[in-house]
């Protein structure tokens, strides 16, 4: 272990000696592709029978190595394998990569978990990739402990790649194989995470110097915590992180679990937490690829402003057309930028960004170099050229370099960021994006993963330019909620007491036995108690007791009947009742469907309605969704996600996203709402929520009624469910 309480994985990332446990196909082919890559250090094939494996002369057992290897690959039957993790711990060796499967994952195979367990006994403290997964390949040293061909290359000395790790190890080798110009520095699968987790295997490469940025594949967390403290470090190295994070249908969440016994937890929450982390997320394989290349060459970006320049009026388009909706854009050119763009393309040329410079100046390196610098003075992000070169096998692409030229003087005239953009990867040769990583131009394979590349590369350096997260679901926040005193308004001057709701609850504290549902009356006494808005409130269990509750409440009020969820589809409430007559009908009516009714102060005049649900995820605990609320949350779905603790900018920064925010915001005249009580209020949930932690299974409040600045934000209904 190291001094931070992770395993040391110096060793097995980086061996001087390796030992090949096996001699059948796949372990003959590790020491081979040992050999294929000339691995300077000792390669130690291990046999009961054979004399050699691989063209290396074998040893008979661990116990016969001449030392502990450093990092040994174990390509033996799940049975057999327990058994040699125990020996090499015991000669003290570096780590282990265990090929076999057959343990966790094997979900109905009564073998799988009892050797998991053992699995783990025999490791000890060595530390131990896999099961189930292909191991790693070390291509700045050249130490490949990998059972099949790959597409890799070893890198020069003093060459620095990216770094990828994925659970799949069939992913893994189709990365090989990539044509993008993408050095890599290490490629590792993960497998079923039994010991040694994706976190931990991330901290060990970042270290490395001549890892640039990190590419994470993840089917399943293995650890929270572990992967917070990834993404401090790597802020710290300033090595950026993508990850493409599988999970986002009921299918692949499955598969998940199938294939490496990996728990995936919910994608909202998942997405909210590589976000929290300031870790890009991408959906695709080359958009992964892609992204890994611009940080790999550019490292963030400094903000969302991108130019686009190519010889065609489609091609813009093509690129304008692919920044819409995204975090990203190609601002408009301000009127002087215009005129010195203007001016070296002439007046046939229409001046804006994306611009199309036609075909006018082609070829014409001087001409190119003066349009080109002015275009690029913008003081964009990123500036993309778009450029397909021709088939190099029926045409010729020598009028095309001039471009890149030109491209590449304006870029150093203006000390820029940029990137050769090919609408098709086929049109990027792979020794083309070597040169022009050379030059330092990043060259990006299409242009919908361009634009996914660098929308991620500005999410990563804005997140960076944010103080650094808290842990999740550590520590308490801090919540500067109104005293009562100071929120007794309800909208349009209605007023009412807060923490006045039956039955009364002296501690903040839930009280209600775990497993159960407490009805609408109870769940706001304890919301109350803790001095959050909730409008004044009686229980009543006779008519006569609804009337006089209203009269001392005031009108207008509503009336529900309580025990029920989603009272309004089964017409279990009743609003804006202004006489004692009303509500002595309506609490006969539904007293006959229900034993008690719930007389509560109506909340006028709202702006707006928001939910507020906390769920319990099985990886990151309390989980919060606010968005849109009242009889509009499932038909619209406009909801963000945050895990806990939240701060008060995170929760604001949610409800300025959500598309209602315009209407809280005085869209088109209308009075704004008041934004600062709503936040208040969702703080003092979050807060209520993680006091409450272990006992809180979900809490919804729907609606949140948000009413106009000064008169506060009001819960007017409230579902929790406790823990079994």
């Amino acid at each position: 272990m190291t001094g931070t309480g992770r395993r040391d994985l110096s060793r097995l990332l980086r061996p001087r000696s390796i030992a090949v446990v096996g001699g059948g196909f796949f372990g003959t082919n590790v020491v081979r592709e040992c050999r294929k890559m000339d691995f300077a250090g000792a390669i130690w094939p291990v046999h009961p029978f054979k004399d050699e494996v691989g063209g290396i002369a074998a040893y008979r057992s661990i116990a016969d190595l001449p030392d502990a290897p450093d990092a040994a690959f174990i390509g033996v039957n799940r049975f057999l394998t327990v058994e040699v993790v125990g020996e090499l711990a015991s000669r003290g060796a570096g780590g282990a990569v265990c090929f076999a499967s057959g343990f966790k994952e094997s979900a109905n195979d009564a073998d799988g978990a009892r050797l998991h367990v053992e699995l783990l006994d025999a490791a000890g403290a060595m530390p131990v990739i896999g099961p189930n997964c292909y191991g790693l390949i070390n291509y700045v040293d050249g130490a490949p402990l990998w059972p099949d061909q790959h597409g890799g290359y070893r890198l020069e000395e003093g060459e620095r790649g990216v770094a990828i790790i994925t659970q799949s190890s069939n992913i893994a080798i189709n990365m090989t194989m990539q044509r993008r110009g993408l050095p890599i520095a290490y490629l590792m699968t993960a497998g079923n995470q039994a010991q040694t987790g994706l976190s931990e295997i991330a901290l060990g490469l970042i270290e490395d110097d001549r890892v640039s940025a990190l590419g994470l594949h993840i089917e399943g967390f293995d650890s929270v915590a572990g992967f917070e403290e990834l993404a401090a470090r790597a802020r710290e190295l300033s090595k950026p992180i993508v990850a493409m994070k599988v999970g986002r249908s009921e299918q692949a969440r499955a598969a998940t679990v199938s294939h490496t016994a990996s728990l995936a937890g919910s994608d909202a929450a998942s997405e909210a937490f590589l976000k929290r982390l300031g870790v890009a997320r991408v959906d695709t394989i080359p958009s992964f690829l892609e992204t890994l290349k611009l940080l790999h060459a550019a490292g963030p970006l400094a903000g969302p402003r991108l130019s686009s320049m190519s010889c065609s009026g489609g091609e813009a388009s093509v690129m304008a057309d692919a920044a819409h909706g995204r975090a990203i854009s190609f601002p408009p050119l301000s009127a002087a930028h215009k005129d010195a763009v203007g001016s070296t393309l002439g007046p046939l040329v229409a001046i804006a960004n994306p611009l199309d410079y036609h075909t006018f100046i082609w070829n014409d390196e001087p001409a190119m170099s003066a349009a080109f610098t002015a275009f690029v003075a913008g003081g964009f992000d990123l500036n993309m050229l778009v450029l397909d070169f021709p088939r190099g096998d029926r045409c010729s692409d020598t009028d095309w370099w001039p471009t890149v030229n030109a491209f590449e003087a304006a870029l150093k005239a203006n000390g820029a960021t940029g990137a050769i953009v090919a609408s098709l990867p086929e049109n990027l040769p792979e020794d083309y994006c070597a040169g022009l990583l050379a030059r330092g131009i990043v060259p990006l394979c299409g242009i919908a993963e361009a634009l996914d590349a660098a929308e991620a590369a500005a999410f990563i350096g804005e997140a960076w330019r944010r103080p650094a997260p808290s842990p999740v679901g550590g520590g308490r926040l801090h919540i500067d909620i109104p005293a009562p005193a100071t929120t007794q308004a309800i909208c349009h001057t209605h007023r009412a007491r807060v923490g006045s709701v039956e039955p009364k609850v002296a501690s903040s504290q839930l009280v209600t036995p775990a497993g159960s549902q407490p009805d609408e009356a109870a769940a706001k006494a304890m919301l109350a108690a803790r001095g959050l808005p909730v409008p004044a409130g009686r229980v009543a269990t006779m008519v006569q007791d609804a009337a006089a509750a209203a009269e001392e409440i005031g009108y207008p009020v509503a009336v529900k009947a309580l025990g029920l969820a989603h009272k309004s589809e089964h017409g279990a409430v009743r609003l804006n009742l202004n006489d004692s007559g009303s509500v002595q009908t309506v609490a006969a009516d539904l007293l006959r469907h229900s034993g008690q009714v719930y007389v509560e102060r109506m909340i006028a005049g709202g702006v707006g309605e928001l939910i507020v649900g906390v769920t319990r995820d099985p990886l990151f605990g309390p989980v919060m969704t606010v968005g849109t609320g009242g009889l509009l949350v499932e038909l619209l779905k406009d909801s963000v996600t945050l895990l806990l603790p939240a701060s008060r900018l995170e929760i604001e920064q949610a409800l300025r996203g959500l598309k209602l925010f315009p209407l809280l915001d005085g869209y088109r005249g209308r009075p704004k709402a008041d934004l600062g009580a709503a936040v208040d209020a969702i703080v003092g949930i979050a807060a209520f929520v993680i006091d409450n932690a272990a006992n809180i299974e979900e809490l919804e409040i729907n609606p949140l009624i948000v009413c106009v600045e000064g008169e506060g934000a009001w819960i007017a209904d409230a579902l929790l469910v406790t823990r079994e």
